[in-house]
C-alpha cells in the first residue's frame, strides 16, 4: 500500500487539491480531505495556501501513515478516488487581426523580431512596447503577431486592460485569471490564488512556444508574474502612456515622419481622395503630428466625405494632444444631439456602453440612442465590441468628458450620470432577484424595468454588466449617492456566490464596505456588504487583507440598531447569526477541514 501512497504522490495530490478547489467537486474533495487529514494527524490541520506549507503537511501525513496500515489504505482510496488531472489542452489564441493599412514601424518590429527570435541564453524573453496614446502600439503588437504566427505554433494569447473598472486597471492575479480563461483553462478550473494561478500559467507555457500580448498595462506589478521562465515563451508588454520598469526590452514607439504618415493617407483614403485635398495637405499633418489614430480618422474622414476636409469649426488649444484634435474634429461632423450624447455617456468612464446605458445618459429613447451610437462609430469616436457594445478610446473619452460641463452646464452632466447609475442599479437588482429569487439576500426586483427570464439569465445580465456595476459603485461615492452605491454593491452576490466572480466584484465589494462604515455604520447594510466582502477574501485565500472582525461586527450591529423592537428584532439579531454560521461553514470548507458544533460562536 505504501507504493501506492509515496510522498511524491502525496504532495502533488495535496497540491492539486489545495489549488483547485473553485468548483463543487473540487470543495467536496477539499472537505474529505481535510477530514482525513484531522484524522490522521489527529487535530484540525487547516490546508497550507503555499508549496512550502503543502510539502510539510505531506511529510507529516506520510510519516504517520507509515505505521497505520488502515490510514495508509484510507489514503490510497482518497488518492484513486479523486478525478484525473489531465492535462490542460491550450486553445489556439485569440489574438486579434493585424491591421490592413500598417505603415513605417520598421524599427520596432525588427527590435521585437530579433527579441523573439534571439538565442535564450538564461534570458526570458520579454519586451515592453510604449509611445503616447493613438501612436499605434497595439497595431504594432498585432503586426508582430501575425509575421511571427509561424513561430508560436502552441498559441498566441492577447489579454486587453482597457476595459477594467478602474483608473489603475485590474490586479495582477486578475490579470492572471484574464489570461487563463484566453488559454481555454475553464473557470473551474481556475485557482483562487494569485499564487497558484502563476503556477498554473507556467505549468501550461512550459515546453511549449507561446505569444502572450498584454495590452493596455498601467504597472509592473499586473505583468511581473508573467515574464517568462522558458525560452519558447515571448511576453510582449503594451503601455499607452510613459513606461514602467520593467525587466525588459525596452521598445518606444515614435510618431510617423510626414513622409510615411502621407504614406498612411493614400493607403486608407486613396491617392484620388488625397490629390483632391492636396492644398490642405501640411496642415492636415501639422495637426495629426505623426499619430496613427488621428491619421487615420482624417484618411476615413477624406475617404466618406463628397467635399474636401476643412479646418475644424472649434479652436485647437495650444499643445493639443492630436487625439484629442480628432476627437474634436469628429464631434464637429456629428449632429449635436449626437455629440451630446457622447459628451455625456463619457462622464463615468464606463468600461463599456450600450444603448440602453447611453440613453439612459441622454434622456432618450433607446432605438434612438442605438443610431446616434452608430454614427458615432462612423466618426471614429466608438469603438464596436463582439457583444454589441461600444467603448471610447481613453484619450478620446478624457476630451468628451472635459468638454461636457462647458457645453451643457453642471446641472445636466450630473443628472445624466445620475441617470445611468439608476438604470445599472435597476438593471442590477431585476439580474440578483432572478439569480437567487428565493434569498433574503437580494432586493425584491424593481416595479419598472426588464426582467430576467430565470436564474441563468439573471447571471448571465450580471456577469455581462459586472465590469460597469464595479464602476458604479465608484461613481456613485464620488457623487454621495452612498445609498445607490451599497445597494449596487450588493447586488453583486449571486455573481460571486454562483459564479464565482470574486476578482471582478472584489474593488467594488472594498469601496462599499468602507463607505458603509464612513456613512451608514453598524446598519445591517454594513453587515451584509462586509459578510461579502470576508466571502470573497476567503474564496481568494486572502482574508488577511479584509478588516479584522468587520464581518461580525456588521453582522450583529444589524440586529442591535433596529429601529423597533421585540419580533423584528430578532429576525434581525437571526439573520446576522445565520450569516455568520453559513460563513463559518464556507471558511472551513475552505480550509479543508469539517466544521465542528459549535464552531461559529468561536472568535475570529
Amino acid at each position: 500500500m505504501l507504493e501506492v501512497v509515496a510522498l511524491s504522490a502525496l504532495t502533488a495530490f495535496l497540491t492539486a487539491v489545495g489549488n483547485g478547489a473553485a468548483g463543487e467537486m473540487g470543495k467536496q474533495l477539499l472537505l474529505s480531505t481535510g477530514a482525513l487529514t484531522g484524522r490522521t494527524l489527529r487535530q484540525q490541520t487547516p490546508l497550507p495556501t503555499d508549496v512550502e506549507g503543502l510539502e510539510a503537511l505531506a511529510s507529516q501525513v506520510y510519516a504517520r501513515i507509515g505505521d497505520d496500515p488502515r490510514r495508509a489504505a484510507e489514503w490510497a482510496s482518497l488518492l484513486r478516488s479523486a478525478p484525473a488531472q489531465e492535462r490542460i489542452s491550450l486553445s489556439p489564441g485569440t489574438l486579434p487581426p493585424a491591421p490592413r493599412n500598417f505603415t513605417n514601424r520598421e524599427r520596432a518590429v525588427r527590435r521585437l523580431k530579433r527579441e523573439a527570435t534571439r538565442p535564450a541564453a538564461g534570458r526570458p524573453r520579454c519586451a515592453q512596447l510604449s509611445g503616447p496614446p493613438g501612436i499605434g502600439t497595439t497595431a504594432v503588437a498585432l503586426h508582430v503577431g501575425a509575421v511571427l504566427h509561424p513561430r508560436f505554433p502552441d498559441g498566441q494569447f492577447y489579454v486587453d486592460l482597457r476595459d477594467a473598472a478602474g483608473e489603475n486597471g485590474p490586479e495582477p492575479a486578475t490579470v492572471l485569471q484574464r489570461l487563463l480563461q484566453e488559454m481555454g483553462v475553464e473557470h473551474d478550473r481556475i485557482p483562487p490564488t494569485g499564487a497558484a494561478r502563476e503556477q498554473l500559467y507556467r505549468q501550461l507555457t512550459a515546453r511549449r512556444r507561446v505569444l502572450v500580448v498584454i495590452d493596455h498595462a498601467s504597472s509592473v506589478a499586473q505583468v511581473r508574474g508573467l515574464v517568462p521562465s522558458t525560452p519558447d515563451v515571448f511576453l510582449l508588454v503594451v503601455v499607452s502612456g510613459r513606461p514602467f520598469t520593467l525587466d525588459a526590452l525596452p521598445v518606444v514607439v515614435p510618431p510617423m515622419s510626414d513622409r510615411h504618415a502621407l504614406k498612411m493617407l493614400r493607403k486608407v483614403a486613396g491617392r484620388e481622395q488625397i490629390a483632391r485635398v492636396k492644398q490642405q495637405l501640411p496642415a492636415l499633418l501639422n495637426r495629426c503630428a505623426g499619430n496613427a489614430f488621428a491619421l487615420r480618422a482624417a484618411a476615413l474622414r477624406l475617404l466618406t466625405e463628397e467635399a474636401p476636409a476643412t479646418e475644424p469649426t472649434s479652436e485647437p488649444s495650444a499643445g493639443d494632444h492630436p487625439v484629442r484634435a480628432a476627437t474634436r474634429s469628429a464631434c464637429d461632423r456629428l449632429r449635436p444631439e449626437t455629440a451630446r450624447l457622447c459628451r455625456l455617456t463619457a462622464l463615468g468612464g464606463w468600461p463599456s456602453i450600450d444603448a440602453h446605458l447611453a440613453a439612459a445618459a441622454a434622456g432618450i429613447e433607446p432605438a434612438e440612442a442605438g443610431r446616434m451610437l452608430a454614427e458615432a462609430v462612423d466618426v471614429q469616436l466608438l469603438e464596436p465590441l463582439p457583444d454589441g457594445r461600444h467603448r471610447f478610446r481613453p484619450e478620446a473619452r478624457r476630451y468628451l468628458a472635459d468638454t461636457a460641463g462647458p457645453e451643457h452646464g453642471i446641472a445636466e452632466c450630473s443628472a445624466a450620470v445620475t441617470r445611468v447609475l439608476d438604470a445599472l442599479l435597476n438593471r442590477a437588482l431585476h439580474a440578483a432577484h432572478a439569480a437567487l429569487p428565493q434569498s433574503w439576500r437580494t432586493e425584491p426586483p424593481p416595479e419598472r424595468g426588464a426582467a430576467c427570464s430565470d436564474e441563468a439569465d439573471g447571471v448571465a445580465v450580471l456577469a455581462a454588466e459586472v465590469r460597469n456595476i464595479v464602476r458604479a459603485v465608484s461613481v456613485a461615492e464620488e457623487y454621495q449617492h452612498i445609498d445607490t452605491a451599497l445597494r449596487l454593491a450588493r447586488a453583486l452576490w449571486p455573481l460571486q456566490l454562483k459564479a464565482g466572480y470574486w476578482d471582478d466584484v472584489l474593488p467594488a465589494l472594498r469601496l462599499a464596505a468602507r463607505c458603509a462604515d464612513e456613512h451608514r455604520p453598524e446598519s445591517r447594510m454594513a453587515g451584509a456588504l462586509h459578510f461579502q466582502l470576508a466571502h470573497c477574501l476567503g474564496e481568494l485565500g486572502r482574508e488577511e487583507d479584509g478588516p479584522r472582525g468587520g464581518c461580525r461586527r456588521g453582522l450583529r450591529a444589524g440586529g442591535r440598531t433596529h429601529p423597533r423592537r421585540g419580533l423584528v428584532r430578532r429576525v434581525a439579531g437571526l439573520a446576522g447569526h445565520a450569516a455568520l454560521v453559513v460563513r463559518s461553514g464556507l471558511r472551513a470548507v475552505r480550509r479543508g477541514r469539517v466544521p465542528l458544533p459549535g464552531d461559529h460562536f468561536r472568535p475570529g
